[in-house]
């Protein structure tokens, strides 16, 4: 379904708001909150701050993850009547480790425009001020809340090469760094905490030395995690063996196959024959 953003088409707004300094919304951002009929809000509250801060007055609706469920019902009936809705969420861009994705999906299922609009969001400044290789990374969001959650999907990504990005709260961040360094090893992270606002930090370094300075978390975290850089040889791995931990991490069978052929360097049928008990 093809969508030409700008057809005067009912649309769903989505509107980065600021994740700290005031100064970081967009000057399109302003005008959209302006001219959009309604705005859905993560926090009404927090976001009746950022208007009046705007001198803008708009009707706003909660829209949380708790009833995105229910209320992107409510996002169709004013598309419907010809209204342009906005979405906003607490800070930083809707979506992103936040909600507006259920409104969004719905609203594109039954025809209507959603458009993003460019703006704040944590992981890009904590990334490119990290000193940490940028040319490939893999946004994250949050880990799991359960330690052994947690401890499984960090062991799934200790061989990603890439640049790795998570976001995580002041309560669990040392548990975190100290599971990142105990299961990825001793490689380069970076800290950034409070991003954009007069507090603003970064910690740079391995994570043990990072930890000795953590004292004392507070605000909101955005930890960036060097890829692994060691060269990973596949020939004393079991085919079957490897098969299997891909399966057991959520691929098909045929996908997992596919998988360890490329990296073992081998015929699909070839692995296909092994798994199925072939010589």
């Amino acid at each position: 379904m093809s969508q030409k953003s700008y057809d005067n088409k009912p649309t769903l707004y989505l509107i980065p708001t600021p994740i700290g300094n005031m100064e970081d919304i967009t000057i399109r951002s302003i005008n959209t909150l302006k001219e959009v009929d309604v705005v859905f809000s993560e926090d009404t509250r927090e976001t009746l701050k950022l208007l009046n801060y705007l001198d803008i007055n708009k009707k706003l609706i909660s829209c949380h993850k708790f009833n995105e469920d229910k209320v992107y019902l409510k996002v169709l009936e004013y598309l419907e009547k010809g209204s342009n809705v906005g979405l906003v969420t607490d800070r930083g861009t809707p979506i992103i480790s936040d909600p507006g994705y259920v409104s969004a999906y719905n609203v594109i299922k039954h025809g209507y425009n959603v458009v993003g609009l460019p703006g704040a969001t944590a992981f890009v400044p904590a990334l490119i001020s990290s000193g940490i290789n940028p040319n490939k990374f893999l946004f994250y969001g949050f880990l799991d809340s359960k330690k052994s959650h947690k401890k499984k999907e960090l062991e799934e990504l200790k061989k990603n090469k890439y640049t790795m990005i998570f976001y995580e709260s002041p309560f669990r961040v040392k548990e975190t760094i100290e599971l990142i360094n105990d299961i990825m090893g001793e490689r380069n992270i970076s800290i950034s905490r409070e991003i954009s606002k007069k507090y603003e930090e970064i910690y740079r370094g391995t994570p043990e030395k990072v930890l000795s300075e953590l004292t004392d978390p507070k605000g909101e975290f955005v930890i960036v995690v060097e890829g692994c850089k060691e060269e990973i040889n596949y020939d004393n791995i079991d085919i079957k063996d490897h098969v299997k931990e891909l399966i057991n991490n959520g691929k098909s069978e045929k996908d997992a196959i596919k998988e360890v052929a490329k990296l073992h360097k081998l015929n699909k049928n070839d692995v296909y024959m092994k798994v199925k008990g072939g010589k």
